[in-house]
């Protein structure tokens, strides 16, 4: 969608660029260098604007991250937990949700890893608002998993497994970016999977 100079966007400054464009670069970068490794010249240089308009769209460097987030949770890096609804049991729903982990961490059109696992876990002082965001978008992310997964454990171990699949999806993400290939990756899955076996269907 692209906003021209007839819009007016917050505060009545015209827009003259299209957003959806500049959300994609701006996320291609944040996800390659992180948010620190991004500065304001970096980010007006590639979407082609001056930093009054990018201001005028999104407020800031941060309202621009966040926008970016939102985009990525809803596409690139969005999670299908329905897939577990043909999952026989826990082990195999488990198996399920890695494996997509994989697949979107590892995805040839994007860049590697996660933005959300990885993104600000240390930062600036100035920018702890922003990573108390993103960790409060992985604590949903947590409740998510623990109510998939509750359909096949029951009460406080639901949790504590939801906790241990979002560590190795973490853990993925990590191993994703330092270059680890997708058998390696899988092999991380079905060490999971195995031990999830042995301790349940025992």
């Amino acid at each position: 969608m692209k906003h021209t100079l007839d819009d007016k966007p917050r505060g009545g400054r015209p827009w003259s660029f299209d957003r959806d464009k500049a959300l994609h670069m701006a996320m291609t970068l944040f996800w390659r260098h992180g948010y620190e490794g991004v500065s304001l010249a970096d980010l007006t240089k590639a979407i082609g604007v001056a930093p009054p308009s990018l201001y005028a769209a999104f407020g800031s460097k941060a309202g621009l991250y966040k926008s970016v987030l939102d985009r990525y949770e809803a596409g690139a890096g969005y999670l299908d937990v329905e897939i577990t609804n043909s999952a026989g049991g826990l082990p195999d729903a488990v198996k399920l949700l890695l494996e997509a982990a994989v697949a979107i961490a590892t995805r040839r059109e994007n860049e590697r890893g996660c933005m959300v696992s990885t993104g600000l876990i240390t930062c600036h002082p100035d920018n702890d608002e922003l990573a108390r965001d993103l960790a409060m978008r992985r604590e949903k992310s947590l409740q998510q998993l623990a109510d998939v997964l509750a359909r096949f454990a029951c009460g406080e171990k639901t949790r504590r497994i939801a906790r241990h699949v979002l560590s190795v999806m973490q853990g993925i993400s990590i191993q994703a970016r330092d270059g680890a290939t997708v058998e390696e990756l899988h092999e991380i899955v079905d060490e999971v999977v195995w031990g999830l076996k042995e301790r349940f269907d025992a």
